[in-house]
């Protein structure tokens, strides 16, 4: 691994630890391609979570996620108290679920 510190526009490889600047898709040392947050569709826990506890009964979290189908059946059901409760429900399953576990049964 390197020694030296990465400037504003560089970031360490994720596999040998390099120096690379951060638009790099693969290290210049090892060969890796480089993974970045937003290429892989990474949605952030805590917002789904926040999402479906608040805004469940008329299916934001699902929206959030890309469940686009799951989300206009909460919001047709949603004056019923039904999706409300299962929003509760999501809330606290994707609070409860490891960040590795979420992002594979979420992230698309």
């Amino acid at each position: 691994m390197s020694n030296e510190t990465p400037g504003a526009d560089e970031q360490f490889c994720s596999s040998c630890g390099s120096v690379i600047k951060k638009e790099a898709e693969i290290c210049t040392e090892c060969g890796v391609r480089q993974s970045t947050p937003s290429s892989g569709g990474s949605k952030d826990k805590t917002s789904a979570a926040l999402l479906a506890i608040f805004l469940g009964w008329i299916g934001g979290h699902h929206f959030y996620l890309g469940n686009t189908t799951r989300g206009i059946i909460y919001l047709l059901f949603s004056w019923t108290a039904i999706p409300a409760l299962l929003g509760i429900i999501e809330g606290i399953i994707y609070l409860t679920k490891s960040e590795d576990e979420f992002q594979r049964q979420y992230s698309n």
